[in-house]
């Protein structure tokens, strides 16, 4: 690890605090203009809202620093950012449910620094690979348990344990992509042997496949038995992408584009919930539909045309006329109030996210490590794109939330243990962290002579 004395530790430190400092003021500021704007008023208890985000913040801010000097300083403040914009767009939607969604916030946040304090150096992960896995699975197909699942806008993707209700989904993608990232680093050499020749190219033998056809029918039965689209799609993505870049073999991402499509198709013909979304894509605007299955989309649609490029203002439009705006069609809203140069910049937020997510993962030196990093960071990556690509009819429309944003517990709380996991990642050992500065030094000293 590396030490607090470091010119480079006490630099990225600085430069996380500065940021957490704005994000928090462009949160304040984006909940006092909602509040004015609907009710012309300045917010009461404003001062302690501010104290308590303020000092969660610099909690978790000086835990980084204890527990993970040299991180990459952007992960946290983003993160606050983007909270602190889907906090008061809620409260705009629906303010019964504020003060909820800034208790999981808290809860989130409190998690974030336990996970850093836990998982001191993230390569511990690896000792438990199978229980993890096992553990992602069973909570990956839970919902399917008899009395205790529960089927939700025609998805079983909710489980209630008494006055508790959770998306265990959730909750296994990032284990899941802890065990992955373990398993297929431990296989990287076998899976990428190509003694197959089929026409020009060179492929792995048939029974390396075998992950692949595996995490296929997973999916496949997460899609089948849950009807849930979104969690299917994001799972096998995630396995796709990290057995690419594990292995380099461009023959597996094929085959996954070749399986993606069979199982969209056999969804397609077979799963009712499946279709009635394509049709809704299709159609949403059509009269037949506008006021009817099709009704959210179309005003999704109408709400963003309605903000055009600059936006109606927070608390200026209507984007409570959406169904379950504060959940799956919250970019739309966003998209209302904000405008195209709104939600342009909030994208480019995850685009940072993603960025030096990936960045982690180059500069990271063991294959675990490269692997987790792009792991989790496609997890980020590929829910905003089908999230956002559903709003905007770029794609068929999947339940799943806009990370960070959106209303729910579950969500919410998975995307800060994520984050830290992503924190953890980007922060250099001593042995790295060494070897980097005396090789600053000596460039240093080859360019003063």
């Amino acid at each position: 690890m590396a030490t607090q004395a470091d010119p480079l530790v006490r630099s990225r430190a600085q430069t996380q605090l500065a940021l957490i400092v704005v994000a928090v003021v462009l949160s304040i500021g984006a909940y006092v203009m909602v509040v004015m704007g609907t009710t012309g008023k300045t917010p009461e208890g404003v001062a302690g809202l501010v104290a308590a985000m303020g000092l969660s913040y610099l909690g978790a801010h000086l835990v980084v620093r204890r527990f993970a000097p040299g991180a990459d300083p952007t992960f946290l403040p983003v993160a606050a950012m983007l909270c602190g914009l889907g906090y008061a767009m809620i409260y705009r939607l629906r303010p019964s449910l504020a003060a909820e969604q800034f208790t999981w916030m808290l809860i989130g946040i409190g998690l974030f620094c336990l996970t850093l304090i836990v998982v001191r150096d993230d390569r511990t992960l690896e000792s438990y690979t199978y229980t993890i896995g096992l553990v992602g699975v069973a909570l990956l197909l839970l919902p399917i348990v008899p009395h205790v699942g529960e089927t939700i806008n025609g998805a079983r993707l909710w489980v209630s344990l008494g006055p508790v209700s959770f998306q265990p989904s959730e909750v296994s993608k990032v284990l899941l992509t802890i065990f992955l990232a373990s398993y297929l680093d431990r296989r990287k050499e076998l899976l990428a042997t190509a003694t197959r020749r089929v026409g020009p190219l060179r492929v792995p033998e048939p029974r390396y496949f075998g992950p692949l056809l595996l995490a296929w029918v997973l999916a496949l039965g997460v899609l089948f038995v849950e009807n849930d689209l979104g969690s299917s799609l994001l799972f096998f993505g995630i396995f796709v992408v990290m057995l690419w870049v594990a292995t380099g073999r461009g023959a597996y991402l094929a085959a996954g584009v070749v399986l993606f499509a069979v199982a969209a198709t056999l969804g397609y013909l077979l799963i009712p919930h499946v279709q009635d979304r394509v049709l809704i894509w299709l159609h949403a605007l059509a009269p037949a539909y506008v006021n009817g299955t099709g009704y959210q989309v179309a005003q999704g649609q109408f709400a963003m045309a309605t903000g055009g490029v600059f936006g109606s203002g927070l608390g200026q439009g209507y984007p409570w006329k959406i169904p379950y705006s504060w959940t799956d069609f919250i970019f739309a809203a966003l998209g209302e109030e904000l405008g195209l140069f709104g939600v342009t910049a909030v994208l480019l937020l995850y685009v940072a996210i993603c960025a030096r997510g990936l960045r982690a993962a180059i500069q990271r030196t063991d294959g675990f490590g490269k692997l987790l990093a792009t792991g989790l960071t496609t997890v980020i990556a590929l829910q905003t794109f089908v999230i956002v690509g559903g709003v905007t009819r770029l794609i068929p429309l999947t339940g799943i939330t806009l990370p960070f944003v959106s209303y729910g517990g579950s969500s919410l709380v998975t995307n800060f243990v994520l984050l830290a996991l992503l924190v953890r990642v980007s922060a250099p050992r001593l042995g790295e962290h060494l070897a980097g500065r005396r090789a600053r030094v000596a460039a240093s000293n080859g360019g003063a002579s």
